[in-house]
């Protein structure tokens, strides 16, 4: 379960390699007031980015996420504990997000770590088929 002001880590490949997210709100989310798990979209303020620096030029960096961005991103791993309908209770070292367009389409091309499998069931299907390891 993600709040409000809770930090999430980036596992996407979209402009940076560290990158601190900073939740600031739960898009269409009436049941659970407020708070945000595996699959819902969110509102995320960058708190710190680190830009990735181009192959051709050191002095070249690609800067596609800025200190002080608000994007949205979807939750894809969460630290609280989800019951899955077979009984298990899945949970993950770390919270995490995929930067998302105002499409609801990903912005990256590959993911770098392990997301759920509860993104399939809402609707997340690319990004569970870009992961290498759905759990």
């Amino acid at each position: 379960m993600i709040g409000l002001k809770g930090t999430l880590n980036i596992i996407d490949n979209w402009g940076t390699l560290v990158a601190d997210r900073e939740c600031v709100n739960v898009l269409k989310q009436k049941v659970n007031n407020g708070w945000g798990s595996v699959g819902d979209e969110i509102v995320v303020v960058v708190q710190r980015a680190c830009p990735i620096s181009s192959a051709v030029s050191v002095s070249v960096t690609a800067v596609k996420v800025c200190h002080d961005d608000v994007r949205r991103a979807v939750i894809v791993r969460t630290c609280k504990a989800v019951r899955r309908p077979d009984g298990r209770m899945v949970r993950f070292d770390d919270n995490t997000t995929v930067f998302l367009n105002n499409k609801r389409e990903m912005l990256g091309t590959r993911i770098g770590g392990v997301v759920s499998a509860d993104l399939r069931l809402k609707g997340w299907g690319k990004i569970a088929s870009l992961a290498p390891k759905v759990i």
